[in-house]
Order: C-alpha cells, then sequence, then structure tokens
C-alpha cells in the first residue's frame, strides 16, 4: 500500500485547466502491485468524519434532552425527527423498527456530506497544501477533494447498500418463496400454468431491469449534481484567479465574482438539500415497494 499521485497542480501564473485538474484529483492510495486497487483517501475520511460528527451531536443531544421547553439545538434536531418521521409515515405502509432511523441517517449524512460544497474551494486544499510543504513535501502534489457525494465510489457505495436493503426487506417481508415468485410472475399476471411459464422470461428480465435501474438512478443523480455544483464553485473561483488579473479588469471581475458566488451558493444550499431529501425519499419509496405484495 502506497501513497501515489498524478496530475499538475497550478503554479503561480499556471493555467486554468492545471487548477481544475488539481481541484478535481484525489488523495489516493495505491494498494497492491499493478494499482490493484485505488482508495480516495480524502472521500472515506471525510465520510467518517461527518458520520461520526452526526452520531455525536445527536445522541449527545437524545441523552440531554429535557421536557419542557427545549434548547435551540434540542428544538432543530425534534424539528429534523419529526420532519422524517412524518415522511416515513406518510411513505411507508408497513411495519418496521428500522425505516425510520435508516432514513434520518441517510438525509442527515448525505446533507452533511453535500454541505461540504459549501466551504469555500481553495480554504481546506490551500491548508493542506501548507502543511504538505512545512513536511517537507511537494506541495503542487497536495490533492484534496472535501465533497464526498462528489465522488462517484461514495455514492455508488451509498446506492449498493440501499440496493441490498431492499432485497432483505423483500425476502423478510414476504418470505423467499414468495420473493422469488413475484420475480417470474410480475407485472405481466396470467391465468394458468402454460401462460405463467410462457411470460416468466419476460418477468424476470424486467424484474432484473428495474432493480439494477434503482441504484443506477440513485448514484448517477447525487453525483451529477454534486460534481456540476463543485465544478462551477472551481469555475467561480478562476474568475480573478485567471482573468481578472490576466486582463486587467480586477475592478470589473472581482465583485463580479463575489456576486456570481453568492448567488450560487444560495441556489445550491437549495440543491444540496433537495438531493439529500431525494436519495432519502426514494429510499423510503423502494423499501416500502419491496415489502409490498404486488
Amino acid at each position: 500500500m502506497i501513497v501515489e499521485s498524478t496530475g499538475q497542480a497550478p503554479e503561480s501564473g499556471g493555467g486554468a485547466t492545471e487548477y481544475i485538474q488539481h481541484h478535481l484529483h484525489h488523495l489516493q492510495w495505491q494498494v497492491g502491485e499493478g494499482k490493484f486497487m485505488t482508495i480516495n483517501i480524502d472521500s472515506v475520511a471525510f465520510t467518517l468524519a461527518l458520520c461520526a460528527l452526526f452520531l455525536f451531536f445527536f445522541i449527545r443531544t437524545a441523552r440531554k434532552a429535557t421536557p419542557g421547553v427545549p434548547g435551540k439545538f434540542q428544538a432543530f434536531v425534534e424539528m429534523v425527527v419529526g420532519f422524517v418521521d412524518g415522511m416515513v409515515r406518510e411513505t411507508f405502509h408497513g411495519r418496521s423498527k428500522l425505516i425510520a432511523p435508516l432514513a434520518l441517517t441517510i438525509f442527515c449524512v448525505v446533507f452533511l456530506m453535500n454541505f461540504m460544497d459549501m466551504i469555500p474551494v481553495d480554504w481546506l486544499p490551500g491548508l493542506w497544501a501548507t502543511g504538505h510543504e512545512v513536511a517537507g513535501h511537494d506541495a503542487s502534489h497536495a490533492y484534496l477533494r472535501v465533497v464526498p457525494t462528489a465522488d462517484l465510489n461514495t455514492t455508488l457505495g451509498l446506492s449498493l447498500m440501499v440496493f441490498l436493503l431492499i432485497q432483505v426487506f423483500g425476502i423478510s417481508h414476504k418470505g423467499l418463496g414468495t420473493f422469488t415468485k413475484e420475480a417470474f410472475t410480475a407485472p405481466f399476471h396470467a391465468e394458468g400454468a402454460v401462460m405463467k411459464i410462457l411470460l416468466a422470461p419476460a418477468n424476470l428480465l424486467l424484474r432484473i431491469i428495474e432493480e439494477l435501474v434503482r441504484p443506477l438512478s440513485l448514484t448517477l443523480r447525487l453525483f451529477g449534481n454534486m460534481y456540476a455544483g463543485e465544478l462551477i464553485f472551481i469555475l467561480i473561483a478562476l474568475m480573478t484567479w485567471n482573468a481578472a488579473f490576466s486582463s486587467g479588469m480586477t475592478y470589473v471581475m472581482g465583485p463580479l465574482q463575489f456576486i456570481s458566488g453568492f448567488v450560487w451558493t444560495a441556489f445550491h444550499i437549495l440543491v444540496i438539500t433537495l438531493q439529500a431529501f431525494i436519495f432519502m425519499m426514494l429510499t423510503i419509496v423502494y423499501l416500502s415497494m419491496a415489502a409490498e405484495s404486488h
């Protein structure tokens, strides 16, 4: 297991392409000879840190919760819990002690991972590069991406876990026999043994496509929105770094950059919240469909 980096960081006066490539490059570990597996250390580290942050504050709030008039943070936590619980009650029609905590965890953790995009693009990577340089390493190879959901591996991992939960819920609520039978008898229902046998391959094919589309749509929707948001923040940061100083239009591009950053940040807050909500709701819907009989 070794640390290996590729790509070039922006030198003083370097081009915009190098700047973008540097910001879109992960801190990676190459595992095994011949690059057997690559681990994006920054995505893993920030995901674990944000999960720990969520658990710390919510468990601490639950233990210190008091009756009567709650504190501000307790009121905020109760509002989030009540909101998620209401969504679960309206969407999931079965009985499960897992759904509400799962939905709450998904919404909060995905939101926290998305919210990392609100941090100015050069702050944490700049601190990382400074520490890299102080340690005696080349700062131009100090890569760091701070938005876990802008990494396809993270969103795919989350979606695969939802996919596995769908299968577990289907089997636990219906039994293995009924779960397997539905794969061959829905959505096309038929009377008679011969017609059921004839339609079984088509039903199985549609079932496989349906099951594969779910994690794929969850993965690409979240990744696409967050990757695009991260890239737009990088392009806004380039407005003065690249264009203004080279063209002598600092006084024009500086205010324009501030306005663009403010507008996109305000809009992106809605995007990151909506994406966390959509991921949570689709998970609840898919689990509800898995628990219901056709």
